[in-house]
């Protein structure tokens, strides 16, 4: 069961029209944009379309306006994930202002969960739950017009074609006026359209921005601590952090610093291998010198050294 996904998961690639024709035709309602379920209702009831008979669907509220009512709907879904031991952590604050972006990644992360849960609603009665809520029946109501007005656009066409049959040759003006007046609503449509994808997109790249800002500024922090501060690769870091323009000179001169301090290390460790190996060197040749004499000359050369000790000493 897929409650945990991960944001470069397939589920969050999924459009934003797929999400709204899963919506509608699941729960049989007639959204236009994903912001619309904010109030929780429509999650809630998914959840119910999941799992039948896990949502007490009397205390969904389908008419609710205020954050205040909206937070309830979300009470009621967090029971729920409480009940199926769902881990998903749901952002109330950021959902209930309706922000596109924030709505339609939650709404991904649903059909995900539903998809994996059920892999299909079949048998689910949606209007009928929703009379147990409360506007769920005004719900129901909103979502029926436009299938009755594409029955009467369909109906009054032919009507309107055999009138345009009747009137004389000289009365082809206002025909052509009436059949320019639907045009601007489909270019208000589109223009709807375009104006929430540039809102997705913009709110995606505030996001991503804020994403690499705050992993630059915990380097930053790390760069200051004073353990490390001093040492040469944070004094690149730095130089390259702190950079006011977009210069490629500026990465060639901490990487050329980097290389000078690693010469000057090279050199010190071979000094200190040279220096090693001389005293080594001298303490195995003093050994085997004192190796080689023999007793009566260790005897002698201790007495000397004892007597040079004694200044006061005489023969």
């Amino acid at each position: 069961m897929a409650t945990n996904i991960g944001m470069m998961d397939g589920a969050y690639f999924v459009g934003r029209s797929e999400i709204l024709a899963w919506i509608n035709s699941t729960l049989q309602l007639n959204l236009s944009k994903v912001e619309e379920a904010c109030s929780g209702a429509v999650h809630c009831q998914l959840m119910d379309a999941a799992h039948p008979g896990m949502v007490p669907m009397h205390k969904v509220n389908f008419d609710a306006k205020s954050e205040y009512d909206m937070i309830q709907n979300y009470k009621v879904l967090q029971d729920v994930f409480n009940k199926l031991k769902i881990t998903k952590h749901i952002e109330v604050s950021k959902l209930v202002k309706g922000r596109p972006l924030d709505n339609l990644e939650f709404m991904q992360w649903m059909k995900r969960y539903c998809d994996s849960v059920s892999g299909g609603y079949h048998n689910y009665n949606a209007m009928e739950r929703r009379e147990a809520c409360k506007g769920g029946k005004d719900a129901s109501k909103k979502s029926a017009p436009p299938q009755s007005a594409r029955g009467n656009t369909v109906t009054t066409k032919p009507h309107t074609a055999r009138r345009g049959d009747a009137p004389p040759a000289h009365s082809t003006g206002p025909p052509a006026k009436t059949a320019n007046k639907p045009a601007p609503a489909v270019n208000v449509t589109a223009y709807d359209q375009q104006i929430t994808e540039l809102k997705l997109t913009m709110d995606s790249l505030e996001k991503e921005r804020d994403f690499y800002f705050a992993k630059l500024r915990d380097i930053e922090i790390m760069c200051q601590s004073p353990s490390i501060s001093n040492l040469p690769i944070i004094d690149g870091i730095k130089r390259i952090l702190y950079a006011a323009e977009e210069d490629a000179s500026i990465l060639e001169e901490a990487q050329a610093m980097l290389l000078n301090q690693e010469k000057s290390l090279n050199v010190d460790v071979e000094e200190y291998k040279t220096q090693k190996r001389k005293s080594i060197l001298n303490l195995d040749v003093d050994v085997a010198a004192s190796d080689t004499l023999s007793p009566k000359q260790r005897v002698s050369n201790a007495s000397d050294v004892h007597c040079s000790a004694s200044p006061l000493m005489t023969y």
